[in-house]
């Protein structure tokens, strides 16, 4: 197999690599059927305009592919392969892989992929532009014709049924009305009473549960192009499909999200790792690219008179063992729904976060002590520190090693 030592590869593109990496792992796994046929579907569209995984450049992720897909992909019927359901676009790229010199496979003629150029089973008929444009030109001409032609019947009828008689008494009212409007005084016109103005909706009661936690899956992170302490992260975390800020991204809905963690913590740890993030924020965009979403991570806490020079460490706050993407994640003892996003100026994001902390155990939980808002006047402070878990299982969110620590 090649080495590929003497290709140049950008960060980002060593980032797609290791993507496509853990894609064919999945793949040679034994996942579930409809798992199998979302990722074969969404990398079949992907190398529909692609010759290699990164576009034109080899590397070892078309190699990995090769190997997790080549046992699978021989034994598919004509139809799996060129039907108008099938994969085209993964065979013509693995029949690629397995003769090119340029992968150095040297794979026996009996052990390929068998690919037979002439039995295409389904070819997409062309579209001829012109015809095309035409029809739809058609198309709107009738839907006007046919919106003005009930214009006017509904205008025409209004004339309708009415004899000379009927019009003549018509004029002759409409004069009556016209001479007794000139001659009798104008009624004053009442001022109408202001109308009660509604009062508006009770906002919900301050709590950690109004911010929206929720487990997400980082399916890949590259630098940002334009800002060296930002990365920008492709995230699942549950969103159905269509929701506003999202894009599809190997079969799941995403978000972009972007971080200032770069420098902080390495690249590859970003890759294909579970977090939990704040999904319920204002989408801002940083340095030109739209981050939807926001990476909850642990920093010591400043000491007093410290100045924050955004050194680190840095710890990135880790959901439980076997927590699943859109997850929701709460503080024990606050449990509750979400805005559906936050309203920035009430600042419920500034004013809850300084609660958020780590234990001598590196569990994650929230002080209320620590938000004196939390209570109205008069009341008894609230206090206690609740644990955050997921929902369902009830699990415990963690950090790796800072105790004590400020989540932000």
């Amino acid at each position: 197999m090649a080495t590929f030592e003497n290709i140049t590869y950008t960060d980002g593109e060593k980032a797609e690599i290791q993507q496509w990496l853990t894609t064919s792992s999945r793949l040679s796994s034994s996942s579930s059927p409809e798992e199998q046929k979302s990722l074969l579907d969404t990398l079949n569209i992907h190398l529909s305009s692609r010759t290699t995984l990164l576009g034109a450049k080899a590397s070892k992720a078309d190699v990995a592919l090769y190997e997790s897909l080549a046992p699978v992909v021989s034994k598919w019927s004509a139809e799996q392969q060129s039907g108008e359901h099938g994969h085209p676009h993964i065979v013509r790229h693995l029949d690629f892989v397995q003769n090119s010199p340029v992968f150095g496979l040297q794979v026996k003629d009996e052990e390929k992929i068998k690919v037979d150029p002439d039995n295409v089973v389904y070819v997409k008929p062309p579209v001829d532009a012109k015809a095309e444009k035409e029809r739809l030109k058609k198309e709107k001409a009738a839907a006007a014709a046919a919106a003005g032609g009930a214009t006017a019947e509904v205008a025409d009828r209004t004339k309708e049924g009415k004899s000379v008689g009927e019009k003549v008494k018509e004029k002759a009212k409409d004069a009556k009305e016209a001479v007794v409007g000139a001659v009798a005084p104008k009624k004053e016109k009442k001022e109408k009473a202001p109308k009660p103005q509604k009062a508006p909706a009770p906002s919900a009661p301050l709590s950690p549960s109004l911010i929206d936690l929720r487990v997400g899956h980082i399916l890949k992170a590259v630098n940002h192009p334009d800002a060296d302490s930002l990365f920008v992260s492709t995230i699942a975390m549950g969103d159905k499909p269509g929701t506003e800020d999202t894009t599809e991204y190997e079969g799941q809905v995403v978000r972009t999200v972007c971080s200032g963690l770069n420098g902080l913590i390495p690249l590859e740890e970003m890759q294909n790792r579970k977090v939990v993030v704040v999904a319920n924020l204002k989408p801002v965009k940083m340095r030109g690219v739209k981050s939807c979403a926001m990476v909850l991570a642990a920093s010591p806490r400043l000491k007093e008179g410290e100045v924050d020079t955004h050194a680190g460490p840095v710890e990135l706050v880790a959901p439980p063992e076997g927590a699943v993407a859109g997850e929701r994640v709460w503080f024990q003892g606050w449990e509750g729904e979400p805005e559906g996003v936050l309203n920035p100026k009430k600042k419920v994001w500034e004013t809850i976060q300084p609660g958020f902390l780590t234990d001598e155990n590196l569990e994650v939980g929230f002080d209320a002590g620590a938000v004196k808002e939390l209570s109205k006047e008069g009341e008894e402070p609230k206090i206690g520190v609740g644990k955050l878990v997921t929902k369902s299982s009830g699990g415990i969110c963690t950090v790796k090693s800072l105790k004590g620590a400020l989540i932000r």
